[in-house]
């Protein structure tokens, strides 16, 4: 019920999974589930069910993790050295929370990490002194932490042109 920063980030995220299908490039898919039984993202409550934009295929790896981080506790890191995989487009949400803590994290691993700046979702913020960020400052503040340091920021568009040749 939040706004997003991007609300165009389903489109955005839909395209990019769809021209990887067509490329035959390797779609993986993290999922969040929490351990508490109140949590949104639980595993049996509604919030845990994937976007329309990002419903995985059957043929699709799914790992669950219960932190931010993909790589922690999922398996993923010898997912990826087992297919050997060593660059990765990262799109999806929360932009300031899994998607940064999943970009650093295979930075510092030596992957060549792209995060799609437009194909990720996040919502406002609230500083500890009760002040609200707009989502957008949020959004803006997140990728400025990556860029170069962690990972290429880039729009769906250049991606697909890297992608398409």
């Amino acid at each position: 019920g939040e706004p997003w920063a991007n609300p165009q980030a389903d489109t955005n995220i839909a395209t990019l999974i769809a021209a990887f299908r067509d490329k035959g490039l390797p779609v993986v898919h993290v999922h969040h589930h929490g351990t508490d039984p109140r949590d949104d993202f639980h595993a049996k409550a509604p919030g845990v069910a994937p976007q329309p934009a990002a419903m995985p295929l059957d043929a699709e790896p799914v790992f669950i993790k219960q932190g931010s981080s993909a790589f922690i506790g999922t398996g993923l890191t010898d997912y990826l050295a087992d297919q050997e995989i060593g660059a990765l487009v990262i799109i999806g949400g929360a932009a300031n929370y899994c998607v940064e803590s999943t970009a650093r994290m295979a930075g510092n691993q030596g992957y060549v990490t792209t995060v799609g700046g437009d194909a990720v979702i996040n919502f406002g913020g609230l500083l500890r002194d009760g002040r609200q960020i707009p989502a957008v400052d949020v959004l803006e503040m997140t990728l400025a932490n990556l860029d170069e340091e962690f990972a290429h920021i880039a729009t769906t568009n250049e991606i697909l042109t890297q992608i398409a040749t």
